[in-house]
């Protein structure tokens, strides 16, 4: 076997098998981890339901980053709305979240504050405004912009205020009492200036074109359509029990997907180029 044919072997080889792992992971007494295609008990409730054209009860009444009492209809009215659930002592997938939205407000043409506005809301109803309040200079600072302080509101409140809220957008999470963490997915939804759910986008990462033309149509009252879901569902994952965490399944088989096709791309280039340097292969003349 030539140097190429053994190099794209190898590389098929090693594709499969980084695919095969989260099936086949073991934890170090060599117990199996359970699949990640098996859904844990704890999430079976957890998801988004896309409750497109619906008005959420902008009556409930919150707490702002500075501790005063606030009701959600103080940031509508007049421009669209960013709204993201969260909780603020999050390990792990909420950073993320806040992190991508924040990427892409940066690369907007838009300003935070002047154009949209962002709320984001704990769904921890032990968290008090000291928290949003970090994390409100944290994540304003970062945008940069004068608008941003104005316009990025980072809420706490009760139970029954936060359940309302959720079940209004169809986003469904579950709290671990053994962990003291919330299972929870991963998504931003815009609303229209009256309140109304207009886009769903899934995910940590959200292309700011995408992100600009859902403000738009939000910002006319326009509704858009239902999306296929890719979840990921923010929870810890104690190797030691052998309970899940970041479950990525369909992500990991996303992208497992397109490395193999990128490979196969590779491999074809790389036979293409053998076949033609071959004896007999060579120009015409």
């Amino acid at each position: 076997m030539n140097f190429s044919a053994a190099f794209a072997s190898s590389i098929v080889f090693l594709a499969l098998a980084a695919m095969s792992l989260p099936a086949r992971a073991q934890l170090a007494d060599g117990a199996p981890i359970q699949s990640a295609g098996v859904r844990p008990d704890l999430l079976r409730d957890v998801g988004l339901d896309q409750k497109l054209g619906d008005s959420i009860p902008l009556d409930l009444a919150f707490r702002d980053e500075h501790g005063l009492p606030v009701t959600l209809r103080q940031f509508f009215g007049q421009k669209p709305v960013i709204l993201t659930l969260v909780y603020y002592q999050c390990p792990m997938l909420c950073t993320e979240v806040l992190n991508g939205l924040l990427r892409s407000a940066k690369e907007l043409p838009l300003e935070i504050g002047k154009d949209f506005t962002i709320v984001t809301v704990s769904i921890d109803p032990a968290e008090r405004a000291v928290l949003a309040e970090v994390k409100h200079e944290l994540y304003t600072g970062l945008y940069g912009q004068p608008g941003a302080p104005q316009g990025w509101h980072f809420l706490t409140g009760g139970e029954p205020q936060i359940k309302a809220l959720s079940e209004a957008v169809g986003f469904r999470y579950a709290y671990d009492s053994a962990t003291g963490q919330f299972a929870h997915p991963s998504a931003i939804m815009l609303l229209t200036p009256a309140g109304k759910l207009a886009r769903y986008f899934y995910g940590i990462s959200y292309p700011s074109r995408d992100l600009r033309l859902g403000l738009v149509e939000a910002s006319q009252d326009k509704i858009g359509s239902p999306i296929d879901q890719v979840l990921l569902y923010c929870y810890h994952y104690d190797p030691a029990t052998g309970k899940y965490g970041l479950l990525i399944s369909r992500v990991i088989q996303v992208a497992g997907g397109l490395t193999v096709l990128c490979m196969a791309l590779v491999i074809a280039i790389l036979f293409r180029r053998e076949n033609y340097a071959l004896p007999g292969r060579g120009a015409r003349t």
